[in-house]
């Protein structure tokens, strides 16, 4: 086992000794959703409060890693699996960092919008990043028809979305001095960026197709 991956599986002991910790301190019913202009409208038992993100962040973290090793072409995410390492790292601490706020939110209020976009536009940035590097295969990137069906389609279509996602992560960063309207420095980025990719990829996979 590398070193990143004890530091993830550290982390996720972590969140859930601090959930066992803290239980007795917590209220009967937790806060545990919030909408756009980060105020609360959903809550559950406590007990599910704490336990619930640890346990899909154990089930998110086994499948990022088993994901490499069923792929068909898992010698391609060999050629990038650094970036793809760090991706995980970046998904793991996001997730520990969204936990520590849902605790923190039930001891103290604060608008829990504004402290998730900046981690949201790291995030963001960093598969910006990854994509850059990442090979063909079947799980990771953007995977449309055409960028499955040609390795010259798949490295063009990564690059412009890398970039793309970095953009997008930067103005989700930039979201947090909006107030209300924040959350469309999130939304409207991701679906424009989305969309773009596949139509890049058609438009890209459709180039090389009249070159032959």
């Amino acid at each position: 086992m590398n070193k990143s991956y004890a530091f993830m599986i550290a982390l996720i002991v972590l969140s859930a000794s601090l959930g066992a910790f803290l239980y007795k301190q917590m209220p009967e019913k937790m806060a545990s959703h919030w909408n756009a202009k980060g105020e609360v409208d959903g809550y559950m038992p406590k007990f599910w409060g704490l336990l619930l993100l640890p346990i899909i962040l154990t089930g998110c973290f086994l499948l990022f890693v088993f994901i490499p090793t069923i792929d068909p072409l898992k010698k391609n995410i060999a050629k990038f699996r650094r970036f793809y390492d760090g991706f995980i790292l970046a998904f793991v601490l996001f997730m520990f960092y969204i936990y520590a706020l849902t605790i923190a939110y039930n001891f103290i209020e604060f608008n829990m919008t504004y402290m998730i976009l900046p981690a949201l536009g790291i995030l963001f940035y960093y598969i910006g990043i990854m994509l850059k590097h990442t090979k063909r295969n079947w799980f990771i990137g953007i995977r449309t028809p055409w960028t499955l069906s040609s390795d010259v389609v798949w490295d063009k279509t990564q690059v412009i979305s890398g970039k793309l996602f970095r953009i997008a992560g930067i103005i989700a960063f930039i979201g947090i001095f909006f107030g209300e309207a924040s959350i469309w420095f999130v939304l409207v980025p991701i679906i424009f960026v989305s969309l773009y990719s596949i139509v890049y990829s058609y438009y890209i996979f459709q180039k090389e197709k009249r070159k032959k």
